[in-house]
């Protein structure tokens, strides 16, 4: 990536706003499309984590953003010695023994996701950002102003520069500039949870296998890194996470180990615990005039369901796909295509927005009553092999 503003004297066909794995990938898929594509984003990049170390935020990223991943000639820049592919999932109930048994094999399929580092994907996506001459980016670049008219969007530049393109896409995460100067509204739902984060090793090997534990203080789960580590996400009440976070390195992994049943044995911190809010943002509007949203700037769900960027990356995948068949003079902002783009996004996001806040209100509820229900509900399900595959196949699209 070249790390310094780029003067841009010609219109664009995109501004991207947001240079992060969902922006990131969407400009390099606009530019495969032949678009004119500018880039902006604040901060610059971060290395990836050396040999030694292990990146604190992780991703599932599911078989189809894989695939999509590897045609944009990003997937293969990753060292498949850091990737690990999930095989299995295993989801408990908080009373032995309600479970739920996710396989790939059963389904028909060769893996369930892959679990990725966000730094590593994200140095690969720079990666080939920088081979792709066309595409300009613009970094550290702080959006100033955004100003819409009937013929073209323009961005204004913290130091001064005009951009002028036929469309502008917030990428910009859950608190989007984009979104909030163009007045696209947005209801946010705080869960008063943290999620915290922290890396393994592990006694027992996981053999490819994803643990997860709905536990009446929260959602816990394992998620394997090669060899005999894992990945912990534990959403809990802000008043239990800021107390997990408070804890040593042994007092934190024989607390989680503990929580975990002792199903990977003996726990070792390998990087620190850190912890991020937790919210439902729902946004009615995808898009507006000569305005398009994605990623966390058009949806964020809780992360039980491992859902948050893979739901990013078929936003992106969309609107590669709908920009990329307009037909010839046809302006990127054309108000038909972009509601093309949010009719054809509008079920997936709503079906994980209220499957997984449906599921965090479940869970979260106390009485027994609830309790007996949810625990029955994944013996049901778990004896239901067509619904367990069609579980399957959303998750992995």
């Amino acid at each position: 990536m070249n790390d310094r503003l780029i003067s841009m004297s010609a219109d664009c066909d995109v501004i991207v706003i947001g240079g992060g794995i969902v922006g990131s990938s969407l400009a390099l898929a606009l530019q495969a499309a032949r678009l004119d594509v500018a880039l902006i984003e604040s901060q610059l990049p971060q290395a990836p984590c050396t040999a030694e170390a292990w990146d604190g935020r992780i991703y599932a990223i599911s078989p189809g953003n894989a695939a999509f991943l590897d045609r944009l000639g990003v997937w293969g820049r990753l060292d498949t010695r850091r990737v690990q592919r999930v095989e299995a999932m295993v989801i408990c109930g908080d009373e032995h023994p309600a479970r739920l048994d996710l396989s790939a094999y059963d389904a028909g399929l060769p893996e369930l996701a892959f679990i990725v580092e966000s730094g590593a994907l994200q140095h690969a996506l720079r990666e080939t950002m920088s081979e792709m001459p066309g595409l300009r980016v613009l970094s550290p670049a702080q959006a100033a102003g955004l100003t819409v008219s009937a013929d073209d969007a323009q961005v204004t530049l913290a130091d001064g520069t005009v951009l002028r393109s036929q469309l502008v896409v917030g990428t910009d995460g859950g608190d989007s500039w984009v979104r909030r100067e163009a007045e696209m509204p947005a209801r946010v739902s705080d869960y008063r949870q943290l999620g915290v984060v922290a890396n393994f090793n592990i006694e027992h090997p996981h053999h490819g296998v994803a643990l997860q534990w709905f536990r009446k203080d929260g959602v816990l789960a394992l998620l394997p890194l090669p060899g005999n580590r894992a990945s912990m996400v534990w959403s809990v009440a802000a008043e239990q996470a800021q107390a997990l976070l408070a804890l040593d390195e042994q007092a934190l992994a024989d607390t989680v180990a503990e929580a975990c049943r002792h199903v990977p044995g003996q726990l070792q911190v390998i990087t620190p615990a850190a912890g991020f809010p937790l919210r439902l943002t729902h946004v009615p509007q995808l898009v507006a005039p000569r305005i398009a949203l994605a990623g966390d700037a058009a949806h964020n769900v809780h992360p039980l369901a491992g859902q948050g960027v893979n739901l990013g990356l078929r936003d992106v995948r969309e609107l590669a796909a709908v920009l990329g068949s307009r037909v010839p003079r046809q302006d990127c902002g054309d108000w038909a295509l972009l509601r093309r783009y949010e009719r054809a996004r509008r079920e997936d996001i709503a079906a994980i927005e209220l499957s997984t806040d449906a599921l965090q209100k479940l869970f979260g509820a106390g009485s027994v009553w609830v309790s007996g229900a949810r625990n029955f509900g994944l013996n049901v399900v778990n004896r239901l092999p067509p619904l367990k595959n069609m579980l399957i196949r959303h998750a992995v699209a």
